[in-house]
């Protein structure tokens, strides 16, 4: 279900975050459309926090550090990233009034990013908002093959390590489903963001001021 909001300049920060703890999401038809519309599927998609698929090629690369995984580094990059056409995504929902709302969640501490580097080259990433124990995951990107599982595996144990109970992917792609992702109905959906917002999570449990191991991120995940 969506509905059309043709002329919202009132759309604000915190207009924006009721509208998460409502079950809705906001979306542009492309980058160059300045409207933006309201979105509520029948069916959610999630992860499950203890349900993350990670093959054991992934949890090699993960394990071997290809790459060095940061957060909260380079957010403007990473919605860029999200942005950009990439192979299978031509179009993009990400308009400038999109990125301009989610850059001042980002400097309000409510939107978070995970970059990944092949050296000084960012290679992928994600970005998403925080709110209670929900963690709304909006777009990821990838310049090198399994950047963006990388960023997943990462994000994943730091929610859980934060005590987070919801993420939340909006719709399933068959590249999530092969993650793990499921979908839900929407009123079972309520119901996982009626307790999450209920409690209080932490998204800096794990370290910020370096990057988290390939080993640490696993460990989490197998609760190890």
């Amino acid at each position: 279900m969506s509905s059309r909001d043709s002329a919202s300049p009132e759309i604000t920060p915190a207009v924006l975050l009721r509208a998460y703890a409502c079950g809705i999401f906001p979306m542009a038809e492309s980058a160059d459309d300045p409207t933006i519309f309201w979105v509520e599927p029948e069916q959610r998609g999630i992860i499950p926090l203890r349900g993350l698929h990670v093959s054991s090629r992934l949890a090699r690369t993960v394990r071997g550090d290809r790459f060095r995984v940061t957060v909260d580094e380079a957010f403007g990059r990473v919605i860029d990233g999200c942005a950009a056409p990439q192979d299978g995504r031509e179009e993009t929902w990400i308009n400038r009034r999109i990125r301009d709302l989610y850059t001042a969640l980002h400097d309000m501490g409510h939107c978070h990013s995970v970059e990944v580097w092949d050296g000084d080259e960012l290679v992928g990433g994600l970005y998403g908002v925080s709110l209670g124990r929900a963690f709304f995951g909006e777009s990821m990107f990838h310049r090198a093959r399994d950047a963006s599982k990388v960023a997943l595996v990462h994000l994943v144990a730091r929610l859980i390590a934060g005590g987070f109970t919801l993420l939340d992917t909006q719709f399933v792609t068959e590249h999530l489903r092969s993650l793990g992702a499921v979908e839900v109905p929407r009123a079972r959906y309520r119901a996982l963001l009626d307790d999450a917002l209920g409690g209080f999570a932490d998204f800096d449990a794990l370290p910020t001021d370096r990057p988290v191991t390939g080993q640490e991120a696993l460990a989490i995940l197998t609760g190890e």
